[in-house]
């Protein structure tokens, strides 16, 4: 599975950002997709991620729940990251992923959101 992730940028806060990540290969082993971000001098965290199917539950972090939103096209292999209201600390490297049900992950290129006060 390859990913391709787009749509960081600098943006003001309070401004709005979407990223998408497109996925190809066989997906038929990926049960969930989403984001992760890693800022300067932190570990990376899980931002959100969303069940490949509407059966399971999305997870998304707390410091972003009513601010971002996950979202996924099965038909287009790609996964969505709205991202509203916008704060300096969002500024991250954000890595699209793709976790397979056998138990190893594929991970995207990154893209850089800066978001300026």
């Amino acid at each position: 599975v390859q990913l391709q992730a787009s749509g960081g940028g600098l943006v003001q806060a309070g401004g709005s950002l979407r990223l998408s990540c497109a996925a190809s290969g066989s997906m038929y082993n990926i049960n969930f997709m989403g984001w992760y971000r890693q800022a300067p001098g932190k570990q990376r965290e899980l931002v959100a991620v969303a069940p490949k199917t509407s059966g399971g539950s999305t997870n998304i972090a707390d410091s972003v729940k009513g601010r971002f939103t996950i979202s996924r096209d099965n038909a287009k292999n790609t996964v969505y990251l709205q991202m509203n209201s916008l704060k300096p600390e969002d500024t991250a490297v954000y890595y699209c992923a793709a976790h397979d049900m056998r138990g190893y992950d594929y991970w995207g290129q990154g893209t850089l959101v800066t978001v300026s006060s």
